[in-house]
């Protein structure tokens, strides 16, 4: 058995061990209309410690994305770094795995699929100081043929709590009240993505990283139904105003850019916006 068959099926035993638990998760999100689960303790801790250590500390070879929106590192080059972290993302694009989180998200039907070529998806590091802010998902996969639907998010830094920052969030309708859901060790989170799906990160306040390794699920069928397109759209947090204001005006430019060129993403005057 390789080692990534090893991961994949550690992951479907704990899909399965958790499987009424993460449905009612799913069914009955609480303080947003965002879907999700998350689950923890998804490999034993000497694995999720091996997971860990396969990251460069310094974000070596990462690329660095700093804007008004986001400060973080990014890598898609899986082959870069140890394979465990290769293996471990691969697991999550195993056929078995996407058909039994699309089944307990209720998308049993819905053709979700994975995403090999990793479009924003991947290994990412924040440091002391990065952030992600609150922003709704790119609507689609790099040749805009399918829907981005959901989120699938593993977190293997040790010893995370509330008090280190970086924690995944949720947001209300208006993104004046977020639903912190802590970026604990060894936890997966699973959301879905739609035209309201607003989410974020805290800004780190430990000097040491908050790793990610990061897979998008996509189907060619929409969300909702309907036909639609938009880029990655960032706002502020409740607090700040002016980011809000350049949000709007950033958001739409890089619409119009994206939907005039046909473009999967919007390229802004500041930085090619890439969510990972």
């Amino acid at each position: 058995m390789t080692n990534q068959e090893q991961y994949t099926q550690i992951i479907l035993q704990r899909l399965d061990e958790a499987e009424t638990d993460l449905r009612s998760q799913w069914a009955n999100p609480v303080s947003t209309r965002t879907r999700h689960f998350v689950l923890d303790n998804v490999f034993s801790e000497a694995l999720c410690a091996q997971i860990y250590d396969a990251f460069p500390k310094d974000g070596n070879g990462f690329y660095d994305r700093a804007t008004f929106r986001e400060k973080k590192r990014t890598s898609a080059d899986l082959k870069a770094y140890a394979a465990i972290l290769g293996d471990v993302t691969h697991a999550y694009q195993d056929p078995r795995v996407v058909s039994r989180i699309a089944d307990i998200c209720d998308m049993a039907d819905q053709k979700i699929e994975p995403d090999p070529k990793l479009y924003a998806g991947g290994l990412s590091m924040m440091f002391q100081g990065d952030f992600l802010n609150p922003h709704i998902d790119n609507s689609h996969d790099s040749s805009r043929e399918r829907y981005r639907r959901l989120n699938i998010l593993y977190y293997p830094a040790p010893d995370w709590s509330l008090e280190n920052g970086g924690n995944f969030e949720l947001w209300n309708d208006d993104q004046t009240v977020p639903k912190t859901l802590v970026s604990l060790t060894n936890r997966l989170v699973v959301m879905e993505t739609n035209k309201d799906s607003w989410h974020s990160v805290s800004k780190v306040v430990v000097d040491r990283p908050r790793c990610c390794v990061s897979n998008y699920y996509f189907s060619s069928i929409s969300p909702d139904s309907t036909d639609y397109f938009h880029v990655t759209s960032f706002t502020g947090r409740p607090e700040e105003t002016v980011k809000r204001t350049l949000g709007a005006v950033d958001n739409a430019l890089r619409n119009f850019v994206s939907k005039t060129l046909k473009t999967g993403r919007g390229t802004s005057l500041m930085n090619k916006d890439e969510n990972r």
